[in-house]
């Protein structure tokens, strides 16, 4: 991967490219090294796999070779394999049949290591597998690298993860499916066809994914240590129906503000949010050295801009250019962290950040609760689950009750004896031990504009593990803010990186990684462009991601469309 002449493709970048920029303490004591993994060549037929291959409760449907050329990312080739159709614990649930579909694609050269692809949203469906390493735009994958990959359904299929009779929230065994349980089921399989497809199993195995595909991973690493060297979490909703919950209270608060009835979005129009991301801009993007458009520090951004002071008042009516009083206090509750009506704390406060102008920013915010928060908070998180046959997502979204929600998601009954906190959550998640004393390694990253999963909740995560391993865990997890990112990719950011070649130099080469090189996506990007990024950056901007709590800073010389140009400080 180092040879690749992309500079959005990021490397490990040493502290001769990018001084001050080490994140690490010397006199953290050493930890295991693990050894490296050594490729080899796939030794079966895919047909004559199929026909041998035998697991407990697993039925393999088909077999193929794909050559190579066939499946492309970004313009490019993925090498030749075997794509491998399956499905695990078939059965009859409360309310249809179930099972745990999966596609494993095993590549001809192999590089000696497997990879769970950790799927987003409420799963549902088996995504390609190829096993994404970054944030936007992907230009390269696990799969092209040489892992073996594996995705899967999570226990449900598209029909019954929709709202309505055949929701899958109904059923208690698909809920823990969904929550935990697959990556706990499929993991000893896979290895398993790995053993069989190549003669011996994976000398390295990783884990990694973005959203729920986040949470997917740190619930590994905390249920599942022994079973993954490396951990790739990317905005991860790891307090998923917590986070929920407070984007459904956001929306009825942004409802209540609302200059049209009934039209959220009228509530922080796309003016207002421009004028908002102005002025954070004004008190907050030069924090870091330079005004380029981007707020690094966005922890110092919460001292340094205020809402009521740097955001003009309107004295008549809304035209875009101000916020009235009433929004200015709606919208400051929002951001510290909204609360149920007796006063509990939801969920997190948000960073201030100039990419809630963006259209990622609103749809989360304004369009998400009605159709995706709502089913699964009420028919999956709450127990009992709300009667799908007639539930209505924009109305729930609109009209529930906050504080019986919030009670619901915490709470069990009947056959649902794992509540929503229990079965959706890492057990403990600054309790990585195991993890760290196996000589495992975790990389996390987070946009700092993600409008549905807060990176101050990860900041806190990661603080709390930093207080629980005697002030430092940087010996085997980094944690990685990115400034304007919007969940996931997109946002005026640099969300074009690859994580995974130095979380896999980290486990097996012991090679702790610094600073981490990001690109723009602008205009001629080969895996797509990013319209969020404004149009007087360079096409392709690089800055430097840095390890918390580490922030890229300008050097003060050299043009600032170049992460040479930025340390981490």
């Amino acid at each position: 991967m180092r040879s690749l002449k992309f500079v959005s493709i990021s490397t490990v970048v040493t502290c001769a490219l990018l001084s001050a920029c080490g994140g690490g303490n010397d006199a953290e004591p050493a930890l295991p090294q693990l050894s490296a993994a050594t490729p080899g060549k796939l030794q079966e037929t895919c047909a004559g796999l199929a026909a041998q291959f035998h697991f407990p409760n697993t039925e393999i449907g088909s077999a193929e070779d794909v050559a190579a050329g066939v499946l492309k990312v970004a313009g490019r080739d993925v090498p030749g394999h075997c794509l491998v159709k399956g499905s695990m614990y078939q059965r009859a649930g409360v309310n249809g049949n179930y099972a745990i579909a999966f596609e494993m694609r095993l590549p001809t050269a192999w590089n000696g290591r497997f990879f769970y692809q950790a799927n987003g949203g409420t799963d549902g469906s088996v995504q390609t597998a190829t096993g994404g390493v970054n944030g936007g735009g992907a230009l390269t994958n696990a799969l092209s690298m040489g892992f073996a990959v594996i995705s899967s359904d999570a226990g449900h299929n598209a029909a019954q993860n929709a709202s309505g009779p055949a929701n899958f929230g109904v059923d208690p065994q698909a809920r823990l499916d969904y929550g935990y349980q697959t990556v706990a089921k499929l993991t000893p399989m896979a290895k398993g066809l790995i053993k069989d497809a190549y003669h011996r199993g994976p000398d390295r195995s990783y884990i990694g994914g973005c959203s729920n595909g986040g949470r997917h991973t740190m619930v590994a690493a905390a249920r599942y240590a022994n079973d993954y060297d490396g951990f790739l979490v990317g905005d991860p909703g790891f307090n998923l129906p917590l986070a929920a919950t407070a984007n459904i209270a956001g929306y009825q608060q942004y409802l209540a503000l609302a200059a049209q009835p009934g039209d959220a979005a009228s509530g922080f129009t796309q003016a207002e949010r421009s004028t908002v991301a102005s002025a954070i801009l004004g008190k907050c993007d030069a924090l870091d050295g330079v005004a380029d458009g981007m707020v690094q520090n966005s922890g110092a951004c919460k001292t340094a801009f205020d809402l009521d002071r740097d955001v003009p008042t309107c004295t008549a009516s809304r035209d875009g250019s101000c916020l009235t009083a009433g929004q200015k206090a709606g919208i400051r509750q929002l951001f510290t962290g909204v609360k149920t009506p007796d006063g509990q704390r939801i969920y997190a406060s948000w960073p201030y950040d100039n990419g809630i102008q963006t259209g990622g920013w609103s749809f989360w915010k304004f369009t998400v609760p009605m159709i995706l928060d709502s089913v699964a908070v009420g028919q999956v998180w709450m127990s009992p689950p709300m009667d799908a046959a007639s539930f209505s997502g924009p109305i729930f979204a609109a009209t529930a009750d906050i504080a019986e929600v919030f009670r619901r998601i915490h709470a069990t009954s009947g056959s649902y004896p794992e509540s929503a906190l229990s079965f959706m959550t890492p057990p403990n998640p600054t309790d990585l031990s195991l993890l760290k004393q196996r000589g495992a390694k975790m990389m996390v990253y987070h946009g700092t504009a993600d409008p549905i999963f807060s990176s101050d909740d990860t900041t806190r995560w990661y603080e709390s593990l930093m207080q629980a391993n005697d002030g430092s865990a940087s010996n085997f997890a980094r944690y990685y803010p990115i400034a304007g990112m919007n969940h996931c990719s997109g946002g005026p950011a640099t969300d074009q990186f690859d994580m995974l070649t130095p979380l896999v130099a980290w486990v097996e080469q012991g090679e702790a990684p610094t600073a981490i090189v990001a690109s723009a996506r602008g205009p001629g990007n080969a895996a797509g462009v990013n319209a969020d990024v404004p149009a007087a950056w360079s096409a392709n901007r690089t800055r430097p991601l840095c390890a918390y709590p580490q922030v890229a800073t300008y050097k003060g010389s050299g043009s600032i469309e170049d992460a040479n140009n930025f340390s981490c400080k």
